[in-house]
């Protein structure tokens, strides 16, 4: 991206939107999708049959927020379009093909990790979400709609679910396609790779009989069919009826040429050294601990505001400030406030607003794991690494923490380090730190309600280092230039495989594979070369492909 472009910004309302139409009926809420064409986040391109770029992604992450947080009676969510025939035909091509790599592959993180919040809201909210595929159905529009509980496909004859991205254009769909046919629908190995190489898709029974879909129903009866099962689903979910929402009022941010203020998170950029530091804050004062007190505070609540000043800070950097390619993890306040504010997400998660809250919390640090950049915590006089924010901490790649004759910083942990912020392979950081190693995890438990000494964190495996007062100012610089030093390109790779190590899950293939293939595939000439497919589609053109295998 240029820097003449003017920045995303991720921050949208309902008042906003272009692209979607949100609705709520009882117990269930429908995002219809209505794309306008002319409204694209960048020049150059139009978004027809419901194609989207990152534009419309941004407002279905906020609409999704708005369904979890301020409507807490939805219990089920159907996801359909209001254009005629046509569900959604995916990524726009004229987009994908004018964008520059870092462009594409940001996009496809982004989409990936808004999917990936269906799923999750599925797994631990209660929301359930049916994907009622009125029409015509490619390529990301399959993958929104595998993202998806369930998929209603309507049976008119021509309606088709497919994924043509590598007959079309030459590379692999972006958001998880590939990974959902076999993980999650169960798809047989010969019938996927017949679906994955046709443009044409499926439709109808054979749509139903290859498991691509679950229901099919005539356009006569497609809606009530709709309506029936997703009320089904509806009643399936422990969400309350009767229970008032939290609304998602504007988040406050103050830019600058050099950085972003927030109440709670702060970022300042040194350009020269290619770093920004990110520092978290403890909440000011002790916050309320009983639902009462904490659906007062609402928006303002210390452990939801956090959870979206943080969220915002991450995409502005990884979207913005592509050269950034190191962050410094800072964190600064009293940890009894961190610590009770901890106790009271612990003692009320069952509470639909409690527990929104930490899914929030949770898809949020799942975020700063998968992000492309160095991550360093540095655990200084003054910080707060501790519960909550010790994830931040175990997030890094490294840990280096200030071993000072007196005052020193000290971790601590709390019960959420143990399992109620998992990372995208289903592990906590702690866990995952230590391989599962029984033994080592319980000596952290062990230290539950107290603080852990630089020597001591040294010594349980917290951190990387603990340099003393005299050598932590040239151990630090010494990391990041040798840091700074490498390639990015090597750094992205190596980053992602190690901080995931042996546990697979369907989301850690989705993303290994955006890395990995996705990322390599999107450069190669076959894709994006003069008479690559991405380049040449829609102008009469047929791509040109090296044909030897690499």
């Amino acid at each position: 991206m240029q820097p003449s472009v003017p920045n995303v910004d991720y921050r949208t309302e309902p008042a906003k939107y272009r692209h979607w139409r949100l609705s709520f009926d009882g117990p269930v809420a429908t995002l219809a999708m209505d794309v306008a064409e002319d409204a694209g986040l960048r020049p150059g391109y139009k978004l027809k049959l419901n194609s989207y770029d990152l534009g419309v992604d941004i407002e279905l992450h906020d609409a999704l927020q708005r369904v979890r947080f301020e409507h807490p009676e939805v219990r089920s969510v159907v996801i359909t379009s209001l254009k005629d025939r046509i569900f959604c035909s995916g990524a726009n091509i004229f987009m994908l093909g004018t964008s520059s790599h870092a462009w594409k592959v940001n996009f496809c993180k982004f989409t990936n990790e808004t999917r990936n919040g269906i799923e999750d809201s599925s797994r631990h909210s209660g929301l359930k979400f049916l994907a009622a595929v009125n029409g015509a159905c490619a390529g990301g529009g399959y993958e929104m709609a595998l993202a998806c509980d369930e998929i209603y496909l309507v049976d008119d004859r021509s309606s088709a679910v497919s994924l043509p991205e590598v007959p079309l254009l030459g590379v692999l769909p972006g958001t998880g396609g590939l990974t959902r046919v076999t993980d999650k629908r169960k798809v047989r190995h010969d019938l996927a790779d017949i679906f994955c190489t046709s443009m044409e898709g499926q439709r109808g029974q054979r749509a139903k009989d290859w498991k691509l879909v679950d229901e099919i129903a005539k356009p006569a009866v497609f809606a009530d069919t709709v309506k029936k099962r997703v009320l089904e689903l509806a009643a399936q979910s422990d969400r309350p009826a009767a229970a008032k929402g939290v609304q998602l009022t504007p988040l406050e941010r103050n830019d600058s040429a050099d950085g972003i203020e927030y109440r709670y998170v702060s970022v300042s950029i040194d350009r020269n050294r290619r770093l920004a530091n990110l520092t978290v804050k403890a909440p000011e004062a002790a916050q309320p601990t009983d639902i009462d007190g904490i659906l007062k505070a609402g928006v303002n609540w210390w452990p939801l505001r956090l959870a979206r000043e943080l969220d915002d800070a991450i995409l502005h950097l990884r979207t913005n400030e592509l050269e950034v390619g190191t962050w410094l993890l800072r964190t600064q306040g009293d940890a009894a406030h961190v610590l009770g504010c901890d106790a009271a997400l612990d003692a009320h998660q069952k509470h639909w607003f409690v527990r929104e809250t930490l899914g929030f919390l949770r898809r949020c640090l799942a975020r700063l794991d998968v992000s492309s950049r160095t991550l360093f915590a540095l655990i200084e006089q003054g910080s707060c690494f501790a519960g909550t924010l010790l994830e931040i901490g175990l997030a890094a790649d490294r840990s280096y923490m200030q071993a000072l004759p007196e005052n020193a910083p000290s971790l601590q942990v709390s019960a959420l380090n143990f399992g109620h912020y998992p990372m995208v392979n289903g592990k906590s950081r702690v866990a995952h730190r230590y391989y599962d190693d029984a033994g080592e995890i319980e000596a952290v438990r062990k230290t539950l309600g107290s603080a852990i000494s630089p020597a001591d964190a040294q010594k349980l495996g917290l951190v990387t280092g603990a340099p003393d007062d005299i050598d932590w100012e040239d151990e630090i610089r010494i990391a990041l230039e040798e840091r700074a030093a490498l390639s990015p390109d090597a750094l992205t790779g190596l980053e992602a495989n190690l901080r995931f190590g042996i546990t697979e899950t369907m989301e850690t293939r989705v993303f290994g594979r955006l890395s990995a293939w996705q990322n390599w595939i999107f450069i190669r000439p076959n894709a994006v070369g003069e008479k690559g497919a991405l380049k040449v589609y829609g102008k009469g053109e047929k791509a040109a492909f090296d044909f030897q295998r690499v």
